[in-house]
């Protein structure tokens, strides 16, 4: 048994590489791609450590060109999602008497392989597999991956140092114990990094879980599911599911032995699982904890002060990067009416310049959305702009080898517009204006508009204009923006989630994140007990 009092590495954040023409990354990054594009990846289940090909079968093809293959995954039958509750169970003792040094050690040697052997690997699946760009791959697969573990070794330590104070004659401590069962966690499309810190981050506490991936973003899953497993994860501490959400949900959620849920996804989802688990909340041996984070309809607000190329910048890249893909993209915008013309001017003349084609193409700023599905959704929230609002720039979509929406943007004269309120989740950005005297009221619209408090942006020179709107949207956005786009969180700089419709705001990228996936038992021993029942009061002469 080792003993000491280990201090993790300190963590940095990960640079971001450049991929300039002529650069080492970009060689190597596409040397990657063309050796993906030549095979078909077979994806099994991962149960114990063992792949099971159940032969029920899904194509994963490219968004960018959606006749091409580039894997087949195996979907998970009930069977084989029982037998990996059962397999994370028989994990459960092992892994959680391992000392913790010993599991984070685990989760920094997969961060120095993703930033060394593996970094193109995960990058050149996801960008096939999802249609990002070189630098939204980078940003995402490498850099957010490598923070996570990085930091998260930190943070559990930090959490794990947090102990009580004891006065004399006595010791009290904290057990900080992972939860008591298995947890279930269901990642999204759209991120790798969330994808694959939504399972490791309540593993390096302790715990065992059964993970259940998007079905279209199943390559890069595989990948961060053998990265883990080169870096020494035991079998069954992640037990790695693709399939349908039903199929895999209802049996897990049904278990006595769920002890806690980790989401990202949609709202509509997220809350159909809340109340399964309400409905089912007698039959646990604990009671479930449930951390979401789901969806947005993000805002940039500009004050009248404002720098209005600024404005049309944060505008440009925080719609339309990674096809307005992300929770946390810009997807309304409230201009005063004197800024209007000047921003107007740059998003036509510039959203027509950025690039849309195969994201394997460095010269292109967009890629496809990531499937028919959202395709055909887009095109219906399209029309609606064409038949109740303006086209400002864009409004068009093309399906015949890939999944392409254009940079749209769209004015609307209604702030209360439904194109104004609903998550889009595409490359659709939606501006109100404003008159410049109404911006009090127009922050009360803003806040009032839509259900979602995921992320916001307040563009302004004065002081007091800004003062005014971290007042009036302090519930409106769980990551607030001044004078900068309302994407691009930084794990240990802008700990990231939302409240009201946007999740329980549990921040992934800190220690608060973590603290949700132990159970504290508080140890108090004390050094001379006392021998006689009679406190000093009643020894009266």
């Amino acid at each position: 048994m080792l003993t000491g009092r280990f201090n993790t590495p300190l963590p940095t954040n990960e640079p971001v590489y450049g991929y300039a023409p002529g650069s080492a990354e970009r060689a190597e990054l596409e040397a990657e791609l063309v050796k993906r594009k030549t095979e078909v990846v077979e994806i099994p289940c991962v149960v114990g450590g063992e792949r099971i090909f159940t032969g029920r079968t899904v194509e994963i093809t490219m968004p960018c060109d959606h006749g091409h293959v580039l894997a087949i995954a195996h979907l998970a039958t009930p069977e084989v999602v029982e037998q990996a509750i059962d397999n994370a169970l028989s994990a459960r003792q092992a892994w959680s008497e391992l000392p913790w040094s010993e599991r984070v050690a685990i989760f920094l040697r997969a961060a120095e392989l993703l930033r060394t052997t593996w970094r193109q690997r995960l990058n050149a699946t996801t960008m096939l597999g999802q249609a990002k760009t070189c630098h939204q791959a980078e940003i995402d697969t490498a850099c957010e991956l490598i923070d996570f573990w990085k930091f998260n070794a930190s943070y559990a330590q930090q959490i794990l140092s947090d102990q009580p104070q004891s006065n004399p004659g006595m010791w009290n401590r904290l057990d900080y114990r992972p939860l008591e069962g298995f947890i279930f966690s269901i990642t999204p499309f759209n991120f790798t990094s969330i994808a694959i810190n939504l399972p490791s981050a309540p593993a390096m506490m302790g715990n065992v879980n059964i993970w259940k991936p998007s079905t279209t973003q199943l390559l890069s899953a595989w990948e961060g599911m053998l990265l883990m497993e080169e870096a020494g994860l035991p079998p069954g501490v992640i037990n790695f599911l693709p399939g349908e959400g039903a199929d895999v949900g209802d049996i897990v959620l049904a278990n006595e032995h769920l002890a806690g849920l980790h989401f990202t996804g949609s709202t509509q989802t997220f809350q159909h699982l809340w109340k399964t688990i309400g409905t089912n909340i007698a039959n646990y041996r604990t009671y479930p904890k449930i951390v979401g984070e789901t969806g947005g309809k993000d805002f940039i607000i500009a004050h009248p002060s404002a720098n209005a190329q600024q404005v049309a910048i944060a505008i440009l890249r925080g719609a339309f990067e990674f096809q307005g893909q992300k929770c946390s993209a810009a997807s309304r915008v409230y201009l005063p009416q004197s800024m209007w013309n000047e921003v107007k001017t740059v998003l036509e003349t510039e959203a027509p310049k950025m690039k849309m084609g195969d994201t394997c193409d460095f010269s292109n700023f967009l890629g496809a959305v990531i499937d028919e599905r959202a395709f055909n959704k887009h095109k219906e929230y399209l029309q609606i702009a064409h038949d109740t609002a303006t086209v400002v720039t864009g409004g068009q979509a093309h399906g015949e080898k890939g999944w392409f929406i254009e940079p749209t943007v769209v004015q609307v004269s209604d702030p209360n517009h439904r194109l104004m309120a609903e998550e889009i989740f595409g490359p659709i950005v939606t501006i109100y204006v404003y008159e410049d005297d109404q911006f009090s009221e127009i922050l009360r619209i803003a806040d009032a508009t839509s259900p979602y408090a995921l992320t916001g942006a307040i563009f302004s020179t004065d002081r007091y204009a800004i003062q005014e709107a971290l007042n009036t949207l302090r519930n409106a956005a769980g990551n607030f923006y001044i004078n900068d786009k309302p994407t691009g969180a930084v794990v240990g700089q802008q700990p990231f989630g939302g409240a009201r419709g946007s999740g329980t705001n549990d921040k992934a990228g800190s220690a608060q994140n973590l603290l949700r996936w132990v159970s504290p038992r508080t140890i108090k021993e004390t050094f001379n007990p006392p021998t006689d029942w009679r406190y000093g009061f009643l020894n009266e002469k």
